[in-house]
């Protein structure tokens, strides 16, 4: 928790006190309600997992699903709308903005047929991703991958690269 409550402090230069990110920040909420919904769903108390996720949805506005994994130092800034699927592996030091959606692509969408397999996009470490922008399917996102506010990301991206427009498209590496 303490990792995570730096975190924000050294990368929001709106963030003026440790305190007031524990008090009023709705992403730390989030990622630390994450943890105890994870750990639960990891441990099998399913039902449990999604009651602590759907409480901290309703408290914060981010939705993130338990069987969700994410690394060390996610940051979630003014998380609003964001969505993070069930099956997505986040890395570490990854930045997400509002409106996010990382998601299952429309192929994954039929019901039972797809459940227990890898259906959400996997973000490697020290990825940015937008306002906006969406991420959807099994895809992976490599290191230090930038995504542009509002870009819908359909295929794999290398790292180092920075990904803009609908569908998203490398435009530097």
């Amino acid at each position: 928790i303490r990792e995570n409550i730096d975190a924000i402090f050294d990368q929001d230069p709106a963030a003026r006190s440790r305190l007031e990110v524990v008090l009023c920040y709705p992403g730390f909420h989030a990622v630390t309600l994450h943890q105890l919904s994870h750990l639960l769903w990891t441990h099998d108390f399913y039902t449990l997992a999604r009651c602590v996720s759907h409480f901290s949805r309703v408290w914060t506005g981010i939705e993130i699903h338990p069987g969700a994994t994410m690394g060390r130092r996610v940051f979630i800034d003014h998380g609003m709308g964001v969505v993070i699927g069930e099956t997505t592996i986040i890395g570490d030091d990854v930045t997400i903005y509002q409106g996010v959606t990382l998601g299952a692509g429309a192929a994954a969408r039929m019901g039972s047929a797809t459940r227990g397999t890898k259906r959400h996009p996997t973000l490697g470490n020290g990825v940015v991703v937008g306002s906006g922008a969406e991420i959807q399917g099994d895809i992976m996102v490599g290191d230090n991958v930038r995504i542009a506010s509002g870009s819908i990301l359909l295929k794999d991206v290398p790292d180092n690269s920075v990904v803009v427009g609908v569908p998203g498209r490398v435009i530097y590496r």
